[in-house]
């Protein structure tokens, strides 16, 4: 599968995430030390996922739940869910645990821009139409991830999160996600970027 990433998508990686980590800094440390007061060690989730040509990475997050959590519950978070911390809670809220990804940009696992990465066993039940998302580096934010926001209150109340996530939000984001891919364009990056941020600074 050949990576079909235009040639101004690299250079405006580095030039955000890098920008993005000298300006957020104060504020990952301070989240880091309230992490750390409040549950200890460790500050940060590293969960796999599938990148570029179905190669596997490790995520970085500020870690929002329970010790081992991935052990005791599925991929997917609904809102209420248990394994939640307080602080957790708040830091998804405003997708403030998704900063660290920064780093995951800088090393090349992943784009500013791009379908959120999944978790391996979503990926194995992609369709040969779907595979195509796995042309691109996954991104730290696409139509789909704005879209579907509130993706944890979707899944509030779900018996099964994951199934609940792969009927009813799966298909939406994988077909605005496969529009994006199709389509790059520098003015499309640029003004997602633009509106995360206000996402994000709760001014959208």
């Amino acid at each position: 599968m050949a990576p079909t990433a235009p040639r101004w998508k690299r250079p405006l990686d580095l030039i955000v995430a890098t920008f993005g980590l000298v300006v957020l800094s104060p504020v990952l440390l301070a989240i880091s030390l309230v992490i750390a007061c409040a549950d200890g060690q460790p500050v940060f989730y590293r969960g796999q996922r599938v990148g570029l040509c179905g190669n596997r990475f490790r995520i970085i997050k500020f870690r929002t739940m329970v010790r081992d959590a991935d052990q005791v519950g599925g991929a997917s978070t609904p809102e209420d869910d248990p394994r939640l911390l307080p602080i957790g809670r708040f830091l998804r809220a405003h997708k403030l645990d998704e900063l660290p990804q920064l780093i995951n940009v800088l090393r090349g696992d992943m784009s500013i821009v791009g379908p959120r990465p999944q978790v391996p066993w979503a990926v194995e039940r992609y369709s040969e139409e779907e595979r195509a998302l796995l042309s691109v580096r996954p991104g730290l934010t696409d139509p789909a991830s704005l879209r579907f926001s509130n993706e944890g209150a979707l899944l509030a109340g779900a018996e099964d999160p994951d199934a609940e996530y792969y009927r009813v939000i799966h298909p939406e984001k994988v077909r605005l996600s496969l529009e994006y891919v199709r389509a790059p364009a520098l003015r499309t990056d640029i003004i997602l970027i633009l509106r995360t941020a206000a996402r994000v600074l709760g001014s959208e």
